[in-house]
């Protein structure tokens, strides 16, 4: 991996990747910012697009009864929460349609590296550049945001297009994040984008 020294050569398009995490309807419908949520990560996703840069969308998928981590399902009972919002197949559906080429990741954890073949993908790509977008801040987006650091990639936290239905615990998130993380407006990382696209 490359030497870095400046946010542009971090930020190229050829080397980054966007994660649209858990933006399903259920988890949608109870965020508390939901309109300035949608406009930034819709944002973010009409630019890579435009720039070709691979997006990857992740679905709660819930194991078989028989199959759960029994620890996930006591502790879930404890929080007083299920492990799947039931039969309504609508609920787990994503809340944006993803386009040709784009990737869907079925994962069964908070973490998109574990039981999923993404960073066997994004190696493969030579993808060094990680923005986090979705749901919910403090669970899956920072867990996937810590593991991906942890393995050696950048990852870049989109501070807009994240959140919870949990606004402290979403800004809590964000204030930890930022002590070791690079949290940006979409705006941005967009405009990060722009400059870099014919490197």
């Amino acid at each position: 991996m490359s030497e870095y020294n400046s946010y542009e050569e971090l930020f190229k398009p050829s080397n980054s990747a966007l994660i649209v995490w858990d933006v399903q309807n259920m988890l949608v419908q109870g965020i508390f910012n939901k309109e300035q949520f949608m406009n930034s990560l819709n944002n973010l996703i009409n630019s890579a697009r435009s720039l070709n840069i691979p997006i990857f969308y992740t679905k709660i998928t819930p194991l078989p009864e028989r199959f759960e981590s029994p620890v996930r399902k006591f502790l879930l009972s404890r929080w007083g929460r299920k492990a799947s919002w039931g039969n309504d197949p609508n609920l787990y559906e994503l809340a944006i349609k993803p386009e040709k080429n784009e990737i869907v990741i079925n994962k069964n954890t908070a973490s998109i590296f574990v039981g999923t073949n993404f960073e066997l993908m994004i190696r493969n790509a030579g993808i060094t550049t990680l923005v986090f977008t979705g749901i919910a801040t403090e669970i899956g987006v920072e867990s996937s945001a810590r593991h991906a650091f942890n393995l050696g990639f950048l990852p870049v936290i989109a501070e807009d297009a994240v959140s919870s239905s949990d606004k402290e615990s979403h800004e809590r998130s964000l204030a930890n994040m930022k002590k070791m993380l690079i949290v940006m407006k979409s705006e941005e990382i967009i405009s990060y984008w722009e400059k870099t696209k014919g490197l």
